[in-house]
């Protein structure tokens, strides 16, 4: 009875469903290569990506940290325009101020010009409202400390005050 047994074990149903168990492993061992290659192409891809964005804007903190000195000796221009000072030192100040705006600008770092365009949350940071008949509603009347943009993202939002429609005279009865 035993030679049976193995007669019957070595048919040739019992080699096929072997034959087929092994490919079936076979195949599924394959696609689990391939998906782990496309997933670590994909790895190195976003890897790559996120490699040239750190680099494309690695000088964002220096910049935010050149920003208030900019903003001060822009100041200082400011006064010494108000003050009649047109001297050397008043433009010698004037000089540095576009020299430092110069070297950002090699750098993709620009200075926005919001004045009396529409408002934009993502642009603009509203620290006032000025009643205004002569601009539309939301319109950048006043820019109090400039916005920069780092190519295409907003390294620091303006501060500005924006036009509101002003308020209507009470009518009398």
């Amino acid at each position: 009875m035993s030679e049976t047994t193995n007669k019957e074990d070595a048919s040739p149903a019992s080699g096929n469903s072997a034959i087929e168990e092994i490919t079936r492993q076979r195949d599924e061992f394959r696609d689990m290569v391939k998906s782990v290659r496309a997933e670590f192409e994909n790895y190195q891809k976003r890897q790559q990506r996120e490699l040239v964005a750190e680099r494309r804007f690695a000088q964002s903190p220096l910049a935010l940290d050149l920003l208030p000195a900019i903003d001060n000796l822009d100041r200082a221009v400011q006064a010494a325009k108000q003050a009649g000072d047109t001297g050397p030192l008043a433009a010698g100040v004037q000089m540095v101020v576009q020299q430092l705006l110069d070297q950002l600008k090699r750098h993709g770092i620009v200075r926005m010009e919001d004045k009396f365009k529409p408002f934009d949350a993502a642009r603009h940071t509203a620290v006032t409202q000025i009643p205004s008949a002569d601009h539309p509603p939301m319109t950048v009347l006043e820019v109090f400390e400039s916005g920069y943009m780092h190519h295409d993202r907003v390294l620091r939002p303006a501060s500005v005050a924006v036009a509101v429609t002003p308020p209507q005279p009470a009518k009398e009865e």
